[in-house]
């Protein structure tokens, strides 16, 4: 269908939604307060003269109805914006908490942001993260596999996949799965790893 045909609907329902709020009384304000002096002073003329009191009737109607017409409109964007920030909400907490570790890595490798579980499982502190190349959190064995997995993403790869050894800092590696695809634009790679079951490197 059209887009004018759709928009045209949008506006018929919209000003049939004005009237039915104005007539019911239940309009959000039904007010003219934001009507120019010299609009009002049209309809003051115009109500002032037998002849043309019922165009008055008429503009003060029409007025009266673009008013809650952008009311509606108002609480309509006021709705958007909250269903908007709930489910950005939503979406970072599904996100942050996820049982496995997610990361938002650029292109050539440096970590914009990881989750808790990612975090965890490099031993790190999630907000130490930021700008730091992922391959000085492996092992050093396992840097050739990820920077070959980032070079396949960077060469038109749609997804790639490595195992790599964690970073020895605390005496133990462990042996992590990681699975990684561009994100749209290309600009940024996203990354999941997990643990493999039973895995760990001495």
């Amino acid at each position: 269908m059209p887009k004018f045909i759709i928009e045209s609907r949008k506006q018929q329902k919209l000003r049939g939604d004005a009237e039915r709020r104005l007539k019911e009384g239940t309009a959000p304000f039904a007010r003219i307060s934001s009507v120019g002096e010299d609009a009002l002073a049209l309809l003051y003329r115009l109500a002032s003269n037998p002849e043309t009191a019922s165009d008055a009737l008429k503009l003060l109607h029409e007025l009266q109805v673009n008013q809650v017409e952008l009311d509606l409109q108002h609480e309509q964007i006021e709705a958007n914006e909250y269903e908007v920030a709930h489910t950005l909400a939503r979406y970072k907490e599904f996100y942050d908490f996820a049982p496995i570790g997610y990361f938002i890595v650029a292109i050539e490798g440096q970590v914009i942001k990881c989750n808790h579980a990612g975090a965890k499982l490099l031993k790190i502190q999630g907000e130490d993260v930021g700008g730091r190349p992922l391959v000085s959190l492996l092992a050093e064995q396992s840097r050739p596999a990820l920077e070959g997995l980032l070079k396949a993403l960077r060469d038109g790869s749609a997804e790639a996949g490595c195992e790599v050894q964690s970073s020895a800092g605390d005496g133990a590696s462990r042996t992590l799965r990681i699975a990684a695809g561009l994100a749209p634009g290309g600009a940024t790679v996203l990354m999941m790893m997990s643990e493999l079951d039973g895995a760990q490197a001495p």
